[in-house]
């Protein structure tokens, strides 16, 4: 048997979550967050670990439920205007036990990042404006060396070269960015793409690992 969704229901209930959600940043910024209150919606389990300084806002910016969003870094995390950080996403520019401190990331403006996405930007992120990312991405701004086989990796040290996303790119679900790639200006990446080398504008990418497949036309 098919049930049926009362729509007027549904909206109702959408727009009372959305309303907690903006009472909810409205709190955070009169009272918790110093120079917040260009925030207008943060969800419930929201973690912001490190210096508020860190954390650079500009306006009309969205924080969804569960998000994990850490400020050690050497130059912090910058949120443009109207960012939305979807449920769940997690931002690590350094760990947590020690080890390298991270670059951090940077966010252009009207640019989102999907629901259980995880960036890790200890080497530099930069996300340009306009640009879409899907659910459950993964962005590694560093690479292990591991060439010694008399040495453990662990203790090889990192190399963080950064990821940088240009404007206006599409990055489908569960699309992984290694570091140093560089995502041109008006790029589709297809859904579970792993892309590991730069790519050319407004081209289609897909695969494993990611080859340019046409282009936008």
């Amino acid at each position: 048997m098919i049930g049926y969704i009362n729509t007027k229901k549904y909206r109702f209930l959408i727009l009372c979550e959305l309303l907690k959600k903006c009472l909810r940043g409205l709190f955070v910024s009169l009272f918790k967050i110093r120079g917040f209150c260009k925030i207008i919606a943060i969800g419930r389990n929201v973690t912001i670990l490190g210096k508020k300084k860190d954390l650079i806002v500009d306006s009309r910016v969205k924080i969804e439920d569960g998000v994990f969003l850490q400020t050690v870094s050497q130059n912090g995390i910058h949120l443009g205007n109207n960012v939305t950080i979807c449920q769940g996403a997690q931002i690590r520019p350094s760990g947590f036990y020690g080890g390298n401190l991270g670059c951090g990331l940077q966010i252009g403006d009207n640019s989102s990042i999907g629901a259980n996405s995880y960036i890790g930007c200890s080497g530099k992120i930069v996300i340009g404006n306009y640009v879409m990312i899907g659910p459950h991405c993964t962005m590694i701004a560093e690479n292990h060396n591991f060439s010694k086989t008399d040495i453990p990796m662990q203790k090889q040290g990192v190399v963080n070269k950064g990821i940088k996303i240009k404007d206006d790119v599409w990055i489908g679900a569960n699309v992984t960015i290694l570091d140093g790639v560089t995502i041109e200006t008006g790029c589709v990446l297809a859904a579970g793409a792993v892309v590991t080398k730069s790519t050319e504008p407004n081209g289609i990418y897909a695969g494993v690992p990611a080859r340019r497949i046409k282009e936008r036309v």
